[in-house]
């Protein structure tokens, strides 16, 4: 693996995230009798949470449209944290019923954005967007750094992993490599297949010291246990033994998704196609130090390859990236992209990088 994969320093664990799979199963959970039916609608009614400005974003999934979300997982609710944490997990879907194609893009944690605080500029790592100003601020701080549209959020608190993996009675995975990091409480695995409860479903996914790619091999297992836990919700006995499922979302979950846009989701076959044939892709960066700090810099032709991707595959026309980093990413003519090795990365007063 080359350098630019390495030195990567995310300092807190990582939530995943069930929303591809939940929207799925609402309908079929519906078909099994009015009681079961009913018990969903008030579970997910408890996590909704409206996102400013996306009020009308319902009518895309009744008219068939192409949908985005930004699925993000806090580091709160495990190891005894209870502070709001910051998103270390952030991952750009895409819906898209005509094309029937979605695509899944992680944005490592570390990468350095423009924070929409309603400041003029406020460059740090992305994850503290949602520290800051919760899903509201995340969801307008990816749209700047890549500039697209998202319709969607989902948060799902790190204490809800576990609970949800226990609550489909485990998932089946693929470890890639064996490892031992018990140091960091992330469990013994042996390469191979294998079946994993909450607990080690937890450590699967936030394993990162011992990973050749760092960061970017971690979202790679996020993604696997998003795909596990999807498989696992749709089977049958699942759905007969739902109560713990649903249980498992309480306080776990925050989303601007109404029980009906799921249901619409879930009882389409084109939105169901396109769920089932899933592009995954990565937001590549560079190690770099900035004050003192380790970061992820990305190149103004990597935002750009990831915002036409994203665009691209809602039918959106595209258009270039221009915003506070891809500006400071100009100013710093001299910084040394292939190194990896986190070279110093200085941010310019906002007169010297033209933005």
């Amino acid at each position: 693996m080359g350098p630019e994969f390495r030195r990567v320093h995310p300092r807190h664990p990582i939530a995943n995230f069930i929303f591809v799979c939940i929207s799925a199963v609402v309908i079929i959970l519906g078909a099994y009798g009015l009681k079961m039916y009913g018990d969903t609608r008030n579970a997910f009614n408890s996590t909704f949470q409206q996102l400013a400005g996306r009020a009308n974003a319902s009518a895309k999934i009744k008219e068939g449209k192409p949908v985005s979300f930004l699925l993000m997982g806090t580091d709160t609710g495990a190891l005894g944290r209870k502070e709001k944490g910051n998103s270390d997990t952030m991952i750009v879907v895409t819906i898209n019923p005509k094309t029937k194609k979605s695509t899944m893009v992680s944005i490592p944690r570390d990468t350095l954005a423009d924070i929409q605080d309603g400041s003029s500029r406020n460059l740090q790592k992305v994850n503290s967007a949602y520290f800051r100003g919760g899903s509201n601020m995340a969801v307008k701080t990816v749209e700047n750094l890549l500039n697209i549209k998202l319709d969607y959020y989902v948060t799902v608190n790190m204490g809800g992993l576990s609970k949800i993996v226990d609550a489909v009675g485990g998932i089946d995975v693929k470890v890639p490599f064996s490892w031992d990091d018990t140091a960091h409480d992330a469990g013994v695995f042996k390469k191979g297949p294998a079946h994993l409860n909450g607990k080690r479903a937890l450590q699967f996914a936030r394993m990162r010291k011992l990973d050749p790619e760092g960061d970017y091999g971690r979202q790679k297992r996020q993604q696997t246990v998003i795909k596990a836990i999807m498989k696992k919700v749709l089977s049958t006995q699942t759905i007969g033994n739902y109560e713990p499922l649903l249980a498992s979302l309480k306080g776990n979950l925050r989303m601007n998704l109404t029980f009906d846009d799921l249901v619409a989701i879930g009882s389409s076959s084109k939105y169901r196609a396109a769920l089932e044939n899933l592009k995954r892709d990565q937001l590549q960066g560079t190690g770099a130090t900035i004050d003192g700090g380790s970061y992820q810099v990305t190149k103004n032709s990597e935002l750009q390859r990831v915002s036409d991707l994203i665009n691209t595959s809602l039918g959106e026309p595209t258009e270039q990236v221009d915003n506070a980093v891809t500006h400071e990413n100009d100013a710093n003519s001299n910084f040394d992209w292939k190194s990896g090795w986190n070279p110093v990365y200085t941010i310019y007063p906002q007169s010297q990088s033209s933005y």
